[in-house]
């Protein structure tokens, strides 16, 4: 049976950083920044969150990816994808694309629209050594599917892991569990995490409440990372205009890392094959046309 430990606090909030990816995209980089590199086993999270187009339509055109899982989780407007593997689509508000690139893969996401607000996540979650050359696959999640859970103010929808003994609809490959949470105003929340598990939460919109020592609580505002030492139960208050937050807990792989833009492996051997592989054209089975509307 999984122990967990007594309640636990709050021990840094890291604010997210602008940044610009893609073919110009406009985000706030949250994990994967000079301030925060990684929390083992998430490798990087991003937030797209505007409604100037200008900012977002032209998406992010053909890139490869080596070694690792990126989960893209779409709370409005619409983002077309297509993969060397032969999948394509359309994601929309509430849906989630879960992509294992594995041994590798080349895709395409470009917003399906001309105006409007455009707003989620996109996760990148790390594969132990023994599957990051693993076949790629994907996993088309769409909003129908993903269970969600209201209760006295907190609405929780559990995309990955079990949560009140729900369990989402996504599979890892790798033990996870990521809750995208909304609070009302004034309303507290509480979550147990397992002692072997880290873990965050990325707070992107309202504000919430959080004990950093005995007695002692500390208010953070969106859009930040809250990092809580170890596993254990976790207790928060969302603020006067409530709170949305993603909750991602994920099994530390405790091996060495090794990234260059597209790749994530563990040496840089690895990573020199993996730019070979894909210069040559040898990354995946098949090539993938740049994806424009």
């Amino acid at each position: 049976m999984t122990k967990v430990n007594e309640k636990k606090m709050m021990i840094n909030c890291v604010p997210g950083v602008p940044a610009t990816d893609g073919a110009g995209v406009k985000l706030t980089r949250m994990i994967g920044t000079v301030h925060l590199g990684m929390v083992d086993p998430f490798l990087m999270l991003d937030r797209i969150d505007s409604d100037d187009p200008a900012s977002y339509i032209a998406g992010f055109p053909d890139h490869p990816h080596r070694g690792f899982e990126t989960v893209t989780i779409v709370h409005e407007g619409l983002i077309r994808h297509k993969d060397s593997v032969g999948n394509e689509g359309v994601i929309g508000p509430g849906d989630v694309q879960w992509m294992t690139a594995g041994s590798g893969i080349i895709h395409s996401e470009i917003p399906e629209m001309i105006e409007g607000r455009l707003s989620g996540f996109q996760l990148w979650v790390n594969l132990p050594s023994y599957l990051k050359m693993c076949g790629p696959s994907y996993q088309d999640i769409s909003a129908t599917e993903v269970p969600v859970l209201m209760l006295g103010g907190v609405t929780v929808r559990v995309i990955a892991g079990t949560y009140d003994r729900r369990r989402g609809a996504a599979r890892p490959k790798i033990a996870a569990r990521i809750l995208d949470v909304v609070l009302e105003e004034n309303v507290s929340w509480s979550i147990e995490s397992p002692l072997e598990m880290n873990l965050f939460m990325c707070v992107y919109s309202g504000s919430i409440n959080a004990e950093v020592s005995p007695g002692q609580n500390q208010e953070v505002t969106s859009p930040s990372v809250l990092l809580f030492d170890q596993g254990g139960k976790i207790e928060i208050d969302a603020g006067e205009s409530g709170a949305r937050l993603l909750y991602c807990e994920g099994e530390p792989l405790n091996e060495p890392v090794a990234r260059r833009g597209p790749f994530v492996m563990n040496t840089e051997a690895e990573l020199e094959q993996a730019a070979k592989d894909y210069s040559r054209g040898n990354l995946t089975a098949k090539t993938l046309s740049t994806g424009a509307i």
